[in-house]
């Protein structure tokens, strides 16, 4: 099968094909200034053109990874998600409480998709 790299970059690749699947890195907002909210909303929209350009979207999410600075913010990035998510297809999730790779980062999200 033929792998398929996008938004290719000296360390990684922003998403991944390979067969039926489709693989996104960690995605962080690029307006650090935001909350929680608001650096989950642009996460999200960055994942959902990614899953775009791979021929996917949302409703064929497979599994999340979410990481919080705060775990304590969880309500308020669960309001941002719970809006975006499709109800009908929700993928299998884990949230964590981490240290990110600066402080100004609140949230990073990894998902994995079918096409």
């Amino acid at each position: 099968m033929t792998i398929t790299r996008h938004d290719v970059g000296p360390r990684m690749s922003q998403a991944v094909e390979y067969g039926n699947l489709v693989f996104l890195a960690g995605q962080v907002a690029g307006d650090t200034s935001a909350d929680v909210k608001g650096q989950t909303q642009q996460i999200l929209d960055r994942i959902d053109s990614l899953l775009a350009e791979c021929g996917s979207n949302k409703s064929k999410l497979l599994s999340a990874q979410i990481w919080l600075s705060d775990i304590g913010t969880f309500a308020e990035m669960n309001s941002v998600w719970d809006a975006w998510i499709d109800p009908e297809n929700p993928p299998c999730r884990a949230c964590v409480e981490s240290k990110l790779a600066t402080p100004q980062y609140v949230v990073e999200i990894m998902v994995t998709a079918a096409k």
